[in-house]
């Protein structure tokens, strides 16, 4: 099994378009100040050695090397040793809300970062479970199935945002049922579904879905984002930010539902929080688990593995070297052939 150890570092490949645009532009710049010199024949004259496609070959091979550096920052790994191991947990989803109403900022930074803080602590305080990720809007996607690779549902929680979901609402119902599908089918008296909301629910039919869903043996517990003064959602429009407006050309003001969250939790046969509630949240949870009686599964696990960074650090100094000895000037074996120029 291949994994990274360090997965969060490859975020870092982000930054590098914002370093080929720098290039891009240098290169534009440069050429600016030669054409002051004088027309485009009568430079490559004063300048006989200098090679058109050198410039863009080093800076490919700095790329390439920077490339290499960031996944060996990560630490690429391979399972060297695989075990069966037999555990006892319950089956858990987190149901994250990624509607646009989640951007707004009565809570700062904004709810859904809020939300995404939480759900990171709790898939932490509940390792040992097995876990999934839902995120919903006006409908439920499934993220992670039922799993214990708690890094790459981290990771999906830190990327998290209303553009991931194609149309918008707040179909809890939908995220109940998916998690129910999601479910093997013989499990039928430990199944936990924890869902993270700010209760603008557009689905009339969630709480009923979630009192079926109860007695096939689903355990549902709610937590509540926002306050109850609410705040504007921010929107970018023709580039500009705003508030989303109604269709008198007012802000909408977006609040807690909290009774609608606390009857849901009701339905469910958990409990409501309000996540300003912190850390005890997750300690409450964790203890209705560990109440719960416990479903033995059995599961083929790497327990060991090797690193192989050294190798893209290999990879990433020869680049370096290569672009290090690699002069600007036409190749002598070449003459005054330039390969990549133009005439």
């Amino acid at each position: 099994m291949f994994r990274f150890a360090e997965i969060e570092h490859l975020y870092a490949l982000a930054a590098l378009p914002v370093v080929l645009l720098f290039f891009v532009l240098t290169w534009r710049a440069r050429k600016n100040l030669l054409l002051r010199l004088g027309e485009a024949g009568l430079v490559e004259q004063l300048m006989p050695h200098w090679s058109r496609y050198k410039h863009g070959l080093k800076f490919t091979l700095l790329l390439l090397a920077l490339s290499l550096l960031i996944v060996a920052w990560a630490n690429p790994q391979f399972g060297s040793k695989r075990e069966k191991v037999k555990r006892k947990g319950v089956d858990l989803f987190v149901a994250l809300d990624i509607s646009r109403s989640m951007l707004a900022e009565d809570l700062r930074p904004s709810r859904l970062d809020r939300a995404r803080q939480f759900a990171s602590k709790l898939v932490d305080g509940l390792k040992g479970e097995r876990m999934g990720l839902i995120l919903f809007a006006g409908n439920a996607y499934l993220q992670t199935p039922l799993t214990t690779d708690y890094s790459a549902i981290q990771l999906f929680i830190r990327s998290a945002n209303p553009r991931l979901a194609p149309t918008q609402g707040t179909a809890i119902g939908a995220a109940v049922d998916l998690a129910e599908r999601s479910f093997a089918e013989d499990n039928k008296q430990h199944k936990v579904m924890v869902v993270i909301s700010d209760g603008e629910n557009h689905d009339e039919e969630s709480l009923a879905r979630t009192e079926e869903a109860r007695a096939d043996g689903l355990l549902v517990f709610a937590v509540g984002v926002g306050t109850p003064e609410g705040g504007f959602i921010p929107v970018v429009e023709n580039g500009r930010s705003e508030f989303k407006r109604d269709r008198s050309g007012n802000p909408v003001r977006s609040r807690i539902d909290e009774e609608m969250l606390r009857q849901l939790a009701e339905a469910g046969g958990g409990t409501y929080f309000n996540l300003v509630d912190g850390d005890q949240i997750v300690e409450v949870i964790r203890e209705r688990i560990d109440a719960m009686e416990k479903r033995e599964f059995e599961q083929r696990s790497f327990s060991e593995y090797e690193s192989y960074y050294q190798y893209f650090i290999a990879a990433a100094l020869l680049l370096l070297l290569i672009e290090f000895l690699l002069s600007f000037r036409k190749s002598s074996w070449w003459g005054d052939k330039d390969l990549f120029g133009t005439t």
